[in-house]
């Protein structure tokens, strides 16, 4: 996508004389978040971040000393841009180390397949060596006989991802994952395996976490890349009594994990504040550009964008590169975003918006505001400056933001979604192909300039989105 900065501001001109904005918020402030967002989509920082933060430190598993190292590096990056009041904020957390691991059929039809130990799973304290029973399905698992898998492997073959823009169709298979090795386990199964959450057939495997359940992760838990999922149920279907050999070293330790935050100070309103969301940590079998590095650099960028445009804008804008989003733990304490909604306190009433850039790279599509927000006078202005980037008003609300601010959801605070184009998103996540090649400089730069936009135009307002809630959403 390449539009002149002259075609934006010339469409964006006409768009705004023919409406004349109904909000507290003037003619000069709507100028100024089209100026930004032509500036931003012609140069800004995050590219530039997110190539040092993937290059310098490569994964960064949770709680890892990588994720620890580039944590200290980010904030250091933050103050060398002008960000005011950068900290770190240390959590506990139970890590996770992959270790060595191994999947293999043996007995007549010896093949070594690809996989990898879903995240959180424990190690095989060896070898197993199990024959395989098929399911198509988590249901199907959870209705097996009692004590049926008594010895044996469970494993899930639910099919291929279904590819879709919104990356609707991840939702239906993660939650195999996360629930797999306990439905296993409770069947009597020794281990577990699926084929990976993922839209592409390529003979690499997805990672991810699994669940705990009582504080443990009760069976180790496996997923195999597509082709050779492909492959095993091929193998089964044909009538072979199928032997499979797993081994995996994987254990958990103690550690910490941290968010960075840091901030574009408030000029007149500082205590009113607009969260900009993202996570540091990734999986350890790519760099994590995508996941979520290049969301890092989207907020930074953004937040730097508008501190550039030469006048702070009225309201505090933060951003946060939260810790440990990847990972499940024992107990559930909402990891990064939990422990900053603790740290604010009384605090998370003046929060005004948060949002949240986790879904890669590629460019956004669609505005999608608070409840009640959607036929406001500041969802017409928003739209009018979105638009010449090819950003559409989306009819659905927001409701629930990401994993990161999700506690900032529960807790009340509105949350909006610049929605991206997720149509190749599922080939690369959680796979050793997510790495900063795959990042599109031109589709980096829309997603900077559409937050950038956006947030100034907050940020720079007396907008309250908390009073456009219809009361049956306030309630909640």
């Amino acid at each position: 996508m390449r539009l002149s900065a002259r075609l934006l501001a010339a469409t964006s001109l006409a768009l705004t004389l023919a409406a004349a904005p109904a909000m507290a918020q003037d003619a000069a402030t709507i100028q100024r978040a089209e100026t930004i967002r032509d500036a931003a989509m012609e140069r800004n920082i995050a590219m530039d971040y997110v190539t040092q933060l993937t290059t310098r430190f490569g994964a960064r598993p949770a709680g890892s000393k990588s994720e620890q190292d580039a944590s200290a590096w980010a904030a250091d990056y933050m103050r060398a841009q002008g960000f005011q009041n950068v900290r770190i904020e240390e959590f506990p957390l139970v890590g996770w180390e992959r270790g060595e691991e191994s999947v293999a059929i043996v007995g007549a039809r010896p093949q070594r397949l690809v996989a990898a130990a879903l995240g959180h799973s424990p190690g095989t304290n060896g070898v197993i060596e199990a024959e395989v029973v098929r399911f198509e399905t988590l249901e199907d698992l959870n209705a097996a006989p009692a004590g049926s898998l008594a010895g044996k492997i469970a494993y899930v073959d639910a099919g291929q991802m279904v590819r879709m823009q919104s990356g609707a169709g991840y939702g239906p298979l993660t939650r195999i994952r996360g629930a797999g090795p306990g439905a296993a386990a409770a069947k009597g199964a020794v281990a577990f395996i699926m084929r990976s959450v993922g839209s592409d057939e390529h003979r690499m495997p997805h990672t991810g976490t699994t669940r705990y359940i009582d504080g443990v992760v009760p069976a180790p838990g496996f997923a195999l890349a597509a082709p050779d999922a492909d492959q095993l149920s091929r193998l089964i279907g044909m009538g072979e009594k199928i032997t499979l050999r797993l081994s995996s070293t994987a254990h958990t330790y103690e550690t910490t994990s941290q968010n960075v935050v840091g901030e574009i100070t408030g000029r007149s309103r500082p205590d009113e504040v607009i969260v900009l969301g993202s996570h540091m940590d990734s999986w350890d079998l790519g760099t994590g550009a995508i996941d979520d590095g290049a969301g890092g650099a989207i907020t930074l960028a953004a937040a730097k964008a508008i501190a550039e445009s030469g006048r702070r804008p009225a309201r505090t804008v933060r951003v946060v590169l939260y810790g440990s989003e990847e990972v499940a733990q024992p107990t559930d304490t909402g990891n990064g975003g939990g422990a900053y909604l603790r740290g604010i306190g009384a605090a998370v009433e003046k929060h005004v918006i948060a949002g949240e850039s986790d879904f890669g790279a590629d460019r956004v599509y669609a505005l999608g505001l608070p409840p009640g927000a959607q036929n406001s006078d500041f969802a017409r202005i928003a739209n009018r400056v979105l638009y010449p980037i090819g950003v559409l008003a989306s009819p659905d609300p927001e409701l629930h933001g990401g994993a990161d601010i999700g506690p900032l959801a529960g807790a009340g605070v509105p949350v909006f979604g610049l929605n991206q184009d997720g149509s190749r998103y599922f080939d690369l996540h959680h796979t050793a192909d997510d790495t900063l090649d795959k990042i599109d400089p031109e589709q980096l730069n829309q997603n900077v300039a559409a937050w950038a936009a956006l947030v100034w135009l907050i940020a720079d307002s007396d907008v309250d989105f908390r009073a456009m809630r219809p009361a049956e959403a306030a309630a909640h």
